[in-house]
């Protein structure tokens, strides 16, 4: 083992020399092209250099519309057509050197980021990482233990996907605003968050355990469905002809070459090509050739892949499992329900009180982001009804009501919206709480419901 850790650090070191004496160069070109901005990336080749970049350009919020990518032998060589969220090109003088910069030699390697979900104390906030079986009101269920612990909740995102669920959310101390970093408080957390998530329904288990190392959000995420298997189809999952015909992917092999060519057509949207160039890189693949084409409703991919062995897939088998989560890795992201979003002024408890009221009203959250601007909470939830079927417009004005129509919107164009109504304050809600919100009580997982 000791040999083994050894002659990792070596192959670290050795790609890290590599990267110092050839460090990537990038350039920007607004002629070569009337609709797009064209860069141009050459690069010394290591593991993990196209996710890297393809990261560092969808947290510039670019749209990818084009991408050419080889990277077949020593060097690294990628040509990525890209505007803003407007379709407009990009005239940001300093965005050559942005994206170099992020792209130089990283202090941690791709090995010590493959850990288990999880709590750990980072400088600004501590990270929870949950994984479970998603149900109605599981949400609400963690925000509201979170709560009663004296945690502050600074920003979470939370993906579903095939019943199953996974989050990443930022706490600090209620009193200080300071991160969490007392072991036995830690262990409280993890034990009682750890008990919402198992229910009575989890047949594949829950998972708080200790996290060490730190990644890219939407990436960890990923990784989290991942190792939960969550492209595993429950036998009373079913996907409709409808979601096959928007989605496809096929894996074939080029025999004459030694690669196995991965084609993948899909609804267009932000982030697509991350998605599935992070699951093959965590899949340990290598990528050495593809193209990208996203310029109308439908994006087009193509990947010239290996293990990293060098070897292409061999089996049926392995073949249907990388169809199977390159799926799964599409779906995640795909935003199911009515988007609302609560933007107003931040407060000690409010994502338990907003998810509460989601509850008490039968909604199911399927995706949520939550983030914090100053004093500001900037949210945005997807929310179907308990049986995943749309929700009613009274129902959404009955929510909106009671947390303030001028704090919660709805951003769904198939929407028909309520007439404009005098604004309400925000509503601690019912006096009758939920079943599950007195299961937590009787539990001792929170103080109070009423």
């Amino acid at each position: 083992m000791d040999c083994w850790t050894s002659h990792l650090s070596m192959d670290d070191e050795f790609e890290k020399l590599v990267i110092r004496m050839n460090p990537p160069r990038v350039t920007v070109d607004n002629a070569s092209s009337r609709k797009a901005t064209l860069i141009k990336v050459d690069s010394a080749n290591k593991r993990g250099t196209l996710l890297e970049l393809v990261q560092v350009l969808t947290d510039l919020n670019l749209i990818i519309r084009r991408a050419y990518i080889s990277s077949d032998g020593e060097w690294f060589m990628d040509v990525f057509h890209v505007t803003d969220r407007n379709g407009n090109k990009l005239f940001d003088d300093d965005l050559a050197d942005r994206i170099q910069q992020s792209l130089g030699p990283r202090a941690r390697s791709f090995r010590s980021l493959r850990r288990s979900v999880g709590v750990q104390a980072a400088m600004e906030h501590t990270t929870i990482e949950l994984t479970g079986r998603d149900r109605p009101g599981l949400l609400s269920e963690v925000f509201a233990v979170l709560a009663d612990l004296k945690c502050n909740v600074v920003a979470a995102e939370v993906w579903t996907h095939n019943s199953r669920m996974a989050s990443v959310v930022y706490i600090t101390d209620e009193a200080i605003g300071m991160p969490i970093d007392d072991p036995d408080r830690l262990a409280k957390i993890k034990q009682l968050l750890l008990y919402v998530l198992k229910g009575d329904r989890d047949k594949r288990g829950a998972n708080t355990a200790v996290s060490v190392g730190s990644t890219h959000k939407d990436r960890r995420l990923h990784q989290m469905m991942y190792a939960d298997r969550d492209y595993d189809m429950d036998d009373t999952d079913c996907v409709s002809t409808s979601d096959r015909r928007k989605l496809l992917v096929t894996v074939e092999n080029c025999v004459d070459k030694g690669y196995t060519v991965v084609n993948l057509m899909s609804p267009d949207r932000p982030k697509l090509l991350f998605d599935a160039v992070c699951t093959l890189t965590d899949m340990q693949y290598v990528v050495y050739h593809a193209t990208i084409i996203a310029e109308g409703p439908e994006a087009y991919q193509e990947y010239f892949i290996r293990h990293m062995d060098g070897c292409p897939i061999s089996s049926e088998a392995e073949r249907q499992r990388v169809i199977h989560c390159l799926e799964a890795a599409i779906k995640r992201r795909t935003s199911e329900g009515i988007r609302l979003e609560l933007c107003g002024e931040d407060r000690i408890g409010l994502l338990s009180d907003v998810t509460r009221i989601f509850r008490e009203n039968g909604l199911s959250v399927t995706r949520a982001e939550v983030t914090t601007r100053g004093s500001q909470a900037v949210n945005a939830f997807y929310v179907t009804d308990a049986s995943g079927n749309p929700v009613k417009s009274e129902t959404i004005e009955a929510v909106r009501n009671e947390i303030g129509l001028t704090v919660l919107h709805v951003k769904d164009e198939a929407y028909s919206k309520s007439p404009p109504q005098e604004s309400g304050r925000f509503s601690l809600g019912n006096i009758f709480r939920s079943r599950s919100e007195k299961f937590l009580y009787n539990l001792g997982l929170i103080k109070s419901y009423s």
